[in-house]
């Protein structure tokens, strides 16, 4: 019996061994099972090879895309250029990371946008700086759009902006705005980054990488403004159909 699994912490929140279960079913795998593998450390991840010998496939959520790079032998040429992974392929012993957030989050946003929005003409607010941010921020520079990175706590020398400082923005130049971040995420649905939604109107996209709950606060007050919004769902099933491909 092959397994395959996800680590993270906390993981009430993962649609992943639901949609993995599912989907052995519905495809006749016999021969496979997922299970989540909730780590309060990824120091604790040595620990859980060893008592599976059996897995084949991890994915990896928050909060440790980046800090699970040091455990693993080798990278895929994206995972290495982003400095993130989200996907662990297991074979022989030797753990090689990937990045399936890339083609997940790409292929979401353009069937999202299709040809209402021209990507060039505008740029992006990426609200987050973790792991995932990262993953957007490749998928917009191979698309040719320039971003600004928004974070809790301002950076000037990496050109981060703060919250406080969106309010200065002229938003009409900034038509997608990205969350990365588990803010809203199951449980804690009321959280919410602090943005100016009077700022926001049917020009704007905003994108929720969080699936669980579905509408979380930040798209419900996005939408009262006229802004076409999209939640994280569809990219979760794009990104762990990939990871599946790895993983087989």
């Amino acid at each position: 019996m092959r397994l395959y699994g996800l680590i993270g912490y906390p993981l009430g929140h993962s649609f992943s061994q639901k949609f993995f279960t599912e989907k052995f079913e519905r495809e006749g795998i016999t021969n496979a099972r997922y299970e989540l593998f909730p780590l309060p450390g990824i120091g604790d991840l040595p620990q859980v090879l060893k008592e599976h010998p059996a897995l084949c496939g991890l994915n990896v959520t928050i909060p440790y895309k980046e800090t699970v790079i040091p455990f693993l032998d080798e990278l895929d040429e994206t995972a290495q250029a982003i400095g993130a992974v989200n996907c662990i392929r297991i074979r022989e012993g030797r753990l090689t990371g990937f990045n399936t957030d890339v083609y997940g989050f790409e292929q979401s946003l353009l069937q999202t946008l299709g040809d209402r929005v021209q990507l060039k003409d505008s740029r992006a607010l990426i609200l987050g700086t973790g792991g995932a941010s990262k993953a957007v921020a490749y998928v917009l520079r191979k698309l040719g759009m320039d971003y600004q990175f928004v974070s809790r706590n301002a950076r000037p020398e990496h050109g981060w902006l703060s919250h406080e400082e969106l309010r200065q923005l002229d938003w009409s130049l900034f038509r997608l705005i990205v969350h990365t971040t588990p803010l809203g995420m199951y449980p804690k649905v009321e959280g919410c980054p602090d943005l100016p939604f009077e700022k926001l109107s049917s020009q704007h996209l905003v994108f929720d990488l969080v699936y669980n709950p579905p509408q979380t606060l930040l798209l419900r007050q996005s939408s009262a403004q006229g802004a076409r919004v999209q939640n994280g769902l569809d990219m979760l099933h794009l990104q762990a159909e990939k990871a599946w491909e790895i993983w087989k």
